[in-house]
């Protein structure tokens, strides 16, 4: 939409977002007028009209087949278009248009923003299936009179409102019709089963909404004042009761074609299932939160209980070795200190890195510096667990051989995503200007145990590939290409 009409007319970027609030909103129109709704914006030049939106209806068949998003018509074609624009009123003169030998009743419905008519909506009404109303689609088709009437005068949609029409109510979800006072005219038999849900055994019809719903909801003290102004649709809002073990979502809507207020409509919908879904999601991601919180500290046990033991043996290799142990333990710590702080199994892995970066930086026997370049995203858990002690493997390996005692020297982690949305890889490079490798060195048959960890991780659990080299100058370059999962 934002395109078409920055093309073709000259509304501004304030009208556009009224139209784009009117859209968000007109499914509404759309299902209690059984009719599809296209939105008609008048050319730059003033000599057409262009289609800018289109709603089908949910409640009965369409009267298009085609998409009509984008059309041009010439001013004058459509007479009813130009009477609504230029009269500012609801046009509904005319007899039924054929289409596809399919009768179709044409309304338009003038779109008005602060007294100016921005374009036209036409209501078109599939007259195929017609036959005597029944009480709930005269109560659907007064309703969308009154709307209609409101979005001519400009009072409709709300603009302090701004409605996810995914999570509201609809129409089929549940209606009641009050009138000026709060009392029910009319309750659809979804709305009233969900009154039955929340412990109403009566009917709603006769009575005040506000009060019933206010005694229906839990408190312990007097009745609710506010609660008795939502439900009774004084002003356009959205809230939820829980009682009786249910859970019922309301939206109401003031209802004011004239400018006073004759009543409201209340859509309302049975959300129990939903909520307890969600409720139970929340407690499993608390859960495996607190799982990952216990790893965490278990491992975190372990690597002292290792750093005890080390002080304790005479052997300096013995020692060199548990050390190594203590900083693999506490790599894997890291991702489940991360976890343990997300609500999914997915972590930022650019601060797992540069942890392990400073981790393995305080076993350097020189002044060497760590530093990291690129991004390596959002990984999942079971990347970033094997990822992170392969990170810490080839670090220490290239801080250990890669310089003595007294150089100076740099260690970059750079990381780069790339590929297709199906075939997502993160290339990684470390790279080191240190001594370099052995003339006669082979990483893939090298017996150390490092190495021989880091080729069984990114080549059996990560599925990826490893490789050693010589760096340009100076310096060893590892290189690991891995597969992921696509960022969203």
């Amino acid at each position: 939409m934002n395109e078409l009409v920055r093309q073709h007319t000259a509304l501004d970027d304030s009208d556009l977002e009224w139209l784009h609030l009117l859209v968000s909103e007109w499914q509404l129109l759309s299902d209690l007028s059984f009719a599809d709704l296209v939105l008609w914006v008048p050319t730059l030049d003033g000599t057409r009209y262009v289609s800018v939106a289109q709603m089908r209806p949910n409640t009965g068949p369409t009267s298009y087949q085609d998409d009509m998003v984008g059309h041009l018509v010439p001013r004058g074609r459509r007479p009813m278009l130009d009477a609504a624009l230029d009269e500012g009123r609801i046009v509904r003169e005319g007899d039924p248009e054929w289409r596809e030998e399919v009768p179709v009743r044409v309304e338009s419905i003038p779109v008005r923003r602060d007294g100016r008519v921005l374009g036209v909506i036409a209501r078109n009404t599939n007259l195929l299936t017609v036959r005597t109303p029944s009480r709930l689609e005269l109560t659907y088709l007064q309703s969308a009179s009154d709307l209609a009437q409101m979005i001519a005068a400009g009072s409709f949609p709300f603009p302090d409102q701004q409605v996810d029409m995914d999570a509201s109510p609809r129409v089929g979800d549940g209606l009641i019709r009050l009138d000026a006072d709060g009392i029910v005219q009319y309750a659809s038999p979804n709305a009233l089963s969900a009154y039955h849900r929340l412990g109403l055994a009566a009917d709603l019809v006769g009575h005040h909404l506000g009060q019933i719903t206010a005694e229906l909801a839990p408190t312990r003290g007097p009745v609710d004042e506010a609660l008795v102004k939502l439900a009774s649709g004084w002003a356009p809002r959205e809230f939820e009761i829980e009682a009786n073990d249910g859970v019922i979502q309301f939206r109401a809507i003031p209802l004011k074609p004239k400018g006073t207020r004759i009543g409201s409509l209340v859509l309302c919908r049975d959300v129990t299932e939903l909520r307890r879904r969600e409720r139970e999601l929340i407690t499993k991601d608390a859960t495996i939160r607190e799982i990952h919180h216990r790893v965490k500290n278990n491992l975190q046990t372990v690597a002292a209980l290792l750093r005890l033991q080390a002080r304790r043996i005479d052997s300096e290799r013995g020692r060199e070795a548990l050390e190594e142990a203590v900083r693999r333990v506490g790599s894997i710590a890291i991702v489940h200190e991360t976890l343990s702080q997300n609500l999914d199994e997915r972590v930022e892995f650019d601060d797992i890195a540069d942890r392990v970066l400073a981790m393995v930086a305080e076993i350097s026997p020189g002044k060497v510096t760590g530093r990291r370049s690129g991004r390596f995203g959002i990984l999942d858990a079971e990347v970033a667990t094997p990822l992170s002690m392969v990170l810490t493997e080839v670090l220490q390996n290239a801080l250990e051989h890669g310089f003595r005692e007294g150089d100076t020297g740099t260690v970059e982690v750079s990381a780069v995503r790339g590929g297709t949305t199906k075939e997502a890889r993160l290339l990684v490079t470390v790279q080191d200007d240190g001594v370099g490798l052995p003339a006669d060195f082979d990483p893939h048959r090298s017996g150390n145990l490092g190495l021989q960890i880091v080729r069984t991780l990114v080549e059996g659990e990560l599925g990826g590939s490893f490789d050693m080299v010589r760096a340009p100058g100076r310096g060893t370059r590892v290189i690991l290409d891995i597969p992921v999962r696509a960022q969203k």
